[in-house]
């Protein structure tokens, strides 16, 4: 007993030393580069006295580079990840009181846009031991009310997507590949993005590439699609068509805009350094963890390589003195960038569950052309695990030795000090 209370009494949370107490670094995305391109856009629009807008040379130049990055198709800069599949799920044109399958762990920005546009968000849980919905999972929840299905790659960490694409392209489902997390991802050798029907990346400023403080991409292979896109992004302007009188289809206006199209294009010719590096960090990680007995990095999955928007540590409270919350506030305690849990399912949302959405009308769920059930529950069971059973480091490609040599030391002091 004397021997663990001495092994307990060291942590830091307990009031023994720090095993890191200086600050991590900075991650420094934005540099010289950035900052040059932004200025050309200011030269020229005081050169030519006009105002830089949306729609001109440098957010077409980013377009085209982001498709080009994708192996072809097109992009569509939008304002924002949320837009982005807002504006994914509006150019299908789908009937108000349809119902579309969302994963059970992903940020809100990634769900909200369904009952925006009146449509039902029906929740899929993880596979077993993953943030990442499964394709059991998303068979189990789909119905003749199914009318498309949002899938995200959690973490960097790409979907299986084969068998839930099969079964998708079996019922003539669209699929819409949430990619906020997981630009340069691969799966089964391509990169995630360029499987489903639609693709929608998030570029604000914490992403693995950014185009300032917000933006977002939607991207498609389908040309026609591409334009229906485009149109319902800027208000239903009737972009590649003719003879039209006016605005085509009701939308928003969900532009991004020259100024961060520029930035984008400085990023996105950085973005394969950073993932090779985010990529070699992780694997020093997962090295130096190999001798831990209750703590691990979350494995890849086969035939995929993740990206890494942070690291996913799986806990197994059996083989320890304390749960996972408590371990995972001890390791932040000596110093690294911990969250103690990640995330809840989105089905226990406070909005989600108290149907917040259109003051207190309760739509779209009790919207009277909608034939499910508007009382249905999805508890999760999985995603409730893995919530319960993981934290995040959070990291970046900023990174070097020391920190990763930190992290492990972090987690081999913390494991040592609470092994049952």
């Amino acid at each position: 007993m004397k021997s663990t209370q001495g092994r307990t009494s060291a942590l830091a949370v307990a009031g023994g030393p720090k095993v890191r107490t200086r600050p991590m670094p900075p991650r420094r995305l934005f540099g010289a580069g950035e900052k040059r391109a932004a200025l050309r856009v200011f030269d020229a629009a005081i050169a030519s006295g006009n105002a830089f807008g949306y729609n001109g040379p440098e957010q077409k130049a980013y377009e085209a580079e982001f498709s080009a990055w994708l192996g072809g198709g097109r992009s569509v800069a939008v304002s924002s990840g949320t837009t982005a599949v807002f504006c994914a799920l509006g150019a299908l044109g789908i009937d108000v009181a349809r119902e579309v399958v969302v994963p059970a762990i992903t940020d809100p920005g990634g769900v909200m846009p369904v009952p925006m546009l009146n449509l039902v968000p029906v929740v899929a849980d993880t596979a077993p031991g993953s943030f990442n919905v499964g394709p059991a999972q998303v068979a189990a929840v789909l119905s003749r009310r199914t009318a498309a299905i949002i899938v995200a790659h959690i973490a960097g960490e790409p979907v299986d997507l084969d068998p839930i694409l099969r079964l998708a392209r079996r019922r003539g489902i669209p699929v819409i590949e949430d990619c906020a997390q997981a630009h340069g991802a691969r799966y089964k050798g391509r990169l995630v993005g360029t499987f489903g029907d639609i693709a929608v990346f998030s570029t604000m400023f914490g992403k693995h590439h950014a185009t300032g403080a917000q933006g977002g991409v939607v991207f498609t292979r389908d040309q026609e699609l591409g334009w229906r896109i485009k149109r319902f992004s800027d208000r239903g302007k009737p972009f590649n068509l003719r003879d039209a009188a006016g605005n085509v289809v009701m939308g928003l206006n969900c532009n991004q805009n020259d100024l961060a199209a520029a930035i984008g294009r400085v990023q996105l010719r950085k973005l394969p350094g950073i993932v090779a590096r985010r990529r070699r960090l992780a694997a020093a990680v997962r090295r130096g963890l190999e001798p831990l007995r209750a703590v691990s990095l979350a494995p890849e999955p086969p035939r995929t390589r993740g990206v890494y928007w942070f690291l996913r540590l799986r806990v197994e409270a059996a083989k320890l003195r304390v749960d996972k919350q408590t371990f995972a506030r001890a390791v932040a305690a000596e110093g690294l960038p911990v969250e103690p849990r990640y995330s809840q399912p989105v089905s226990r949302a406070p909005w989600f569950t108290g149907r917040r959405t259109y003051g207190r009308s309760g739509c779209p769920w009790t919207c009277p052309r909608y034939r499910g059930d508007p009382r249905r529950d999805f508890p999760c069971p999985n995603a409730q695990e893995a919530a319960d059973s993981h934290f995040v480091i959070y990291f970046h490609e900023g990174y070097g030795a020391r920190e990763v040599r930190d992290i492990v030391a972090a987690l081999t002091k913390v494991e040592k000090a609470y092994l049952a």
